[in-house]
């Protein structure tokens, strides 16, 4: 609760940091997505196309890489291989499981859209080099693991 009272917004400035990280990391997610969008993917079917870059898996494969279930690759699949992304074909021995194989339409958009600079960009346009180094390295720090 604000001490100035209710309905009384807090300033940025004042919340806790993981609050401002948490905000910090939705606005780069929204400009991450914006920036997909021109291919018509998101930041959830952009590593279902990375992992395909690796050779064709199963549904399953692809689910346990991801670390969702295979309903949600299911999901992902379709749509990504309606834009040509991607194939899905039965298996050669278990006509019960299907592959999925990135396509060259697949292969040539992770190509594109992986430009160094428009994906930095996405998270650091208003700082500095040495503004961007320093954040490099703290947020390297909070993601090591705690000790112990």
């Amino acid at each position: 609760m604000d001490p100035r009272g209710p309905g009384v917004a807090t300033p940025p400035p004042a919340w806790p940091t993981g609050r401002l990280l948490s905000a910090a990391a939705r606005r780069v997610e929204r400009s991450w997505d914006d920036y997909l969008q021109r291919w018509s993917l998101s930041h959830a079917t952009l590593p279902l196309l990375a992992v395909l870059a690796g050779g064709p898996r199963s549904q399953r494969e692809i689910a346990a890489a991801l670390g969702v279930s295979e309903q949600a690759v299911s999901r992902m699949a379709v749509g990504l291989e309606r834009a040509g992304y991607l194939e899905r074909r039965r298996h050669g021995s278990d006509r019960r499981r299907q592959v999925v194989a990135i396509t060259d339409h697949g292969r040539t958009t992770l190509a594109a859209l992986d430009d160094p600079g428009a994906v930095e960009a996405l998270a650091s346009a208003a700082l500095t080099a040495a503004e961007v180094a320093e954040l490099r390295r703290l947020l390297l720090l909070v993601l090591e693991p705690p000790a112990g």
